[in-house]
């Protein structure tokens, strides 16, 4: 059993012995406790029923008159899952809490489209430059595999006689060449994935700036306080 199922039914436990304990113990006040069972029975008795734990009960004054009315306790299996709702709200608020901060971090970052059109154009600007040193690579092994073309041409009659440290840097410029063609196109599409990031949190940075704008609740807009000064 894992620790939190240990402290969710210690915590029932305890839960279910203070009922027990509560139903066991005599009205202090010399009231009357009755309620109607399960089987449709009406109880009555000095202290609360534990028949009717499970179910509204109600304190007579010694005249008859209702002092209050109580329940029902909850079952185990119904603490359970009120103990799980409880959770699952604390949870919620948690993840509301975080996005407001993480809402609030963003539009300290980003003040205005101003800003986050220079952070967006430096992210692309280092995708671009990993691209060119690439670029610039693939050049470098294109004009090797030249020189080693140039080489090839003694034994164009029978390749198979050209050397064989010859022809294993032919096949490892291949590789190159094709490792270093994958990885450009890689760039491209991460400089899309670049592009699409920026373009979802501006949508959402939109939002939020509209909303800052906003007057608060109860506040009078500027032009309208300035309007009487304007008239003296």
């Amino acid at each position: 059993m894992s620790k939190s199922a240990w402290i969710v039914g210690g915590v029932l436990l305890a839960t279910l012995g203070a009922d027990l304990a509560w139903a066991q113990a005599p009205s202090p006040s010399g009231g009357i406790y009755t309620c109607v069972d399960r089987n449709g029975r009406r109880l009555t008795a000095d202290r609360p029923i534990a028949e009717c734990l499970d179910r509204e009960q109600r304190e007579l004054g010694p005249s008859g008159i209702v002092r209050r009315q109580i329940g029902p306790s909850l079952t185990e299996q119904e603490r359970a899952a009120q103990e799980a709702q409880r959770r699952k709200e604390a949870e919620a608020r948690a993840r509301e809490l975080e996005e407001r901060r993480r809402e609030r971090a963003l539009t300290a970052r980003y003040p205005d489209k101003a800003a986050h059109d220079v952070e967006r154009a430096a992210a692309i600007q280092l995708v671009d430059d990993v691209t060119a040193t690439a670029e610039k690579r693939l050049v470098e092994l294109t004009q090797q595999r030249k020189a080693f073309d140039v080489e090839m041409e003694f034994y164009k009659k029978d390749p198979s006689k050209a050397p064989m440290s010859l022809r294993r840097k032919i096949a490892e410029n291949e590789e190159s060449i094709a490792e270093q063609q994958r990885f450009i196109a890689g760039q491209d599409q991460e400089k899309r994935r670049v592009h699409q990031r920026f373009d979802v949190e501006l949508a959402q940075l939109r939002k939020l700036w509209e909303a800052q704008r906003m007057p608060l609740p109860g506040a009078t807009p500027a032009s309208d306080a300035a309007a009487p000064a304007a008239t003296r």
